[in-house]
């Protein structure tokens, strides 16, 4: 097991409360649905170098509108991700217990790139390529039919073995390892990852553009068998999606329960927005991003504190 025993209870606890609000009102599920896949969208293009803002993106895909000085390949990135992650909802809709296969993976990034890179799409690569800046080197073009065939044997035998969201994190390591196709392993991948945790009821699971450092990070010491960091990582991503259902759904209840910025929280604690930011991307402090800022409660920071004294 990788991910604490703490993630765990607190991914739990979070699923639980939002359950108890299902099902939701038609109208409320479409708004939120509708921020999270602009949100996924945005920053899952954005990490690979796509230049629309979140602005942008929404204009894109939500009025068809075209960006001036931008490149028509980002226009075309985002209308492709939003229709892949469409497609995705749709296929989970349908088959609450979709089994993820060849088949649907080559269909997402047909989906993913058919636009700005046809000639790719649903393909895997027919040569073998190198990751710049990384250490890792893909296996050769030869051994992706049978490492993906391999991948898919794996997650049928270990389905029962770890958290759902552990789970869906040790996959898409293992996808990204592989880079089976040319171009969009990162896209899909993450996109394969959220079948499994939206299955399980979680909101997606977004990695945002800010934590892009981190994430490829934590996805290179996993390529060197550590895989704490990167099952924690999506965790907390996970879990920020929970606290903006939870926190657009109910109300706080009281001030110890209310989201507030690092360096408001900081004011009456014994520590400074500098170390609480510290633990927040350590996962340590329950909280989660809005944007560039991170966010955290007074019953959070109680939480922590009250962790800490026992040990």
């Amino acid at each position: 097991m990788y991910l604490s025993l703490k993630t765990i209870k607190s991914l739990e606890e979070k699923l639980k409360l939002l359950n108890d609000f299902r099902p939701l009102e038609p109208t409320v599920l479409r708004k939120i649905k509708e921020q999270f896949e602009l949100e996924m969208t945005y920053n899952s293009n954005a990490i690979e170098g796509n230049s629309l803002t979140l602005k942008d993106t929404f204009w894109v895909i939500n009025e068809g509108l075209t960006i001036k000085g931008k490149p028509l390949k980002d226009h075309l990135e985002a209308k492709n991700h939003k229709e892949a992650l469409d497609f995705l909802y749709e296929v989970i809709e349908k088959d609450k217990k979709n089994t993820i296969s060849e088949h649907f993976i080559k269909q997402l990034h047909q989906l993913v790139v058919k636009d700005s890179q046809n000639d790719i799409a649903g393909r895997y690569r027919g040569g073998d390529v190198y990751i710049s800046g990384a250490d890792h080197r893909p296996p050769s073009f030869l051994d992706v039919p049978h490492l993906m065939r391999d991948l898919l044997n794996w997650l049928t035998e270990n389905r029962k073995k770890h958290h759902v969201v552990e789970l869906a994190a040790l996959l898409h390591h293992k996808m990204t390892n592989i880079h089976p196709f040319w171009d969009g392993n990162g896209r899909v991948s993450r996109l394969v990852m959220n079948i499994l945790i939206l299955e399980a009821g979680y909101p997606l699971a977004i990695v945002l553009k800010n934590d892009r450092k981190r994430y490829y990070r934590v996805l290179a010491e996993a390529d060197k068998g550590s895989f704490k960091p990167i099952c924690e990582f999506i965790a907390q991503s996970v879990l920020r999606g929970l606290n903006i259902y939870l926190k657009l759904l109910s109300p706080p209840k009281s001030k110890q329960g209310k989201f507030v910025s690092l360096k408001e929280l900081a004011k009456d604690s014994p520590y400074s927005s500098v170390y609480l930011r510290k633990l927040a991307t350590q996962g340590k402090l329950e909280s989660f991003k809005e944007g560039r800022n991170w966010l955290s409660s007074k019953e959070a920071l109680k939480n922590y504190i009250e962790s800490i004294d026992k040990k």
